[in-house]
């Protein structure tokens, strides 16, 4: 689920919105109302991430996650903007389970460490926005993919890991929004390589296309256009699964 700032009468609100490409973004509606239809079709984690990432959407996305997580069960992830400890501590205190670094970790590599010590490794998912470059392999940017980090995705994430990080998010940055599929390719690279659970995102288009996924070794997949602009929920979604094969809950 991400977060943008919408103006109205009442002033700036926070509406969730779905991006192509990390460009474009469509609003489809108020996101307390979406993470009830999320839950209420066993959804497993919400991911919050905040696409502004300024002052006054940080104070937004501290009332949505309050909201959340007193009307909600389901465990939340949350990010976009953290780059201080406090920050982290804010979440937790307003009912996040977890919290996702991106930029500020790129900026200061420290802040994982600094995490994981104060909270432990299973509050840490790092994630990783990715484009691959012919010369020099899948490469991380940051800012919401708009800046070139000079790091290679598996040398970055090995490194996150061991500062502390005990989950990682890799997002194919071609692939956000687009329906075609995961980058299976990418998602079996880092599977082989790290020793923590990955979550693959980014083009999730079709029910075959989260089979995939976790064909590929990944311990969760991650959607969000996918379930906001297609005739299809996670319950539909859950069932493909469990008809291929794989373990997945199908009740509460």
């Amino acid at each position: 689920m991400q977060l943008a700032l919408r103006k109205s009468f009442r002033g700036p609100q926070p509406v969730l919105v779905v991006t192509r490409d990390f460009g474009a973004r469509r609003a489809i509606g108020d996101p307390l109302s979406q993470a009830k239809i999320y839950e209420a079709q066993l959804a497993d984690e919400l991911v919050l991430v905040d696409l502004e990432r300024s002052e006054e959407s940080w104070l937004m996305l501290l009332d949505s996650v309050s909201a959340m997580a007193n009307a909600l069960a389901t465990p939340l992830t949350v990010g976009g903007g953290i780059r201080r400890l406090d920050q982290v501590q804010q979440l937790l205190d307003r009912g996040a389970d977890k919290v996702v670094l991106n930029s500020g970790a790129l900026a200061e590599p420290a802040l994982i460490d600094q995490v994981g010590n104060a909270y432990g490794s299973q509050c840490v998912v790092i994630s990783i926005d990715a484009r691959q470059d012919e010369l020099l392999g899948w490469q991380v940017w940051g800012e919401g993919g708009q800046e070139a980090s000079g790091r290679g995705v598996l040398i970055w994430a090995k490194e996150a890991i061991k500062r502390g990080a005990g989950e990682i998010l890799i997002t194919a940055i071609e692939r956000d929004g687009s329906g075609q599929g995961l980058d299976l390719a990418l998602t079996r690279e880092l599977v082989a390589e790290i020793g923590v659970p990955l979550i693959s995102s980014g083009g999730c288009g079709r029910a075959e296309h989260f089979v995939a996924g976790y064909e590929a070794g990944a311990a969760a997949v991650a959607a969000g256009t996918f379930f906001c602009q297609r005739d299809q929920n996670p319950m539909q979604c859950r069932s493909r699964i469990r008809n291929a094969g794989l373990p997945i809950r199908l009740e509460v």
